[in-house]
C-alpha cells in the first residue's frame, strides 16, 4: 500500500487530501497514469504534470523516480518563496 498526498490546487481538483492506493507502478510517472485513469477528477489534476512537483518519502524527486520500497508520494504545485 502507498499513501498518496495532495496539496493546494491538486487537493482541490481531486477533492481529497490523500488516499491509500494499491499499486504495481514502478515509477511516479506510472503511478500518475494509474491515478489519472481512476476518474475525471484525477485526470484533470494530472493533465499537465509539468505544473506539478513530487516528493517520495518526503524527498523531492522527479516523475521517473522509482517507487520500490516507497511508503508515501506527495503531489503539489511549485512553491514560490519571497
Amino acid at each position: 500500500m502507498l499513501d498518496v498526498l495532495y496539496f493546494a490546487w491538486v487537493r482541490e481538483r481531486i477533492g481529497l487530501p490523500g488516499e491509500r492506493v494499491e499499486t504495481g507502478a514502478a515509477t511516479v510517472r506510472a503511478l500518475v497514469a494509474e491515478l489519472s485513469a481512476t476518474d475525471a477528477r484525477h485526470a484533470a489534476a494530472f493533465a499537465d504534470i509539468s505544473a506539478l512537483r513530487v516528493a517520495v518519502d518526503q524527498e523531492l524527486t522527479d516523475f521517473d523516480a522509482p517507487l520500490a520500497g516507497a511508503r508515501e508520494v506527495a503531489f503539489f504545485p511549485p512553491m514560490t518563496g519571497g
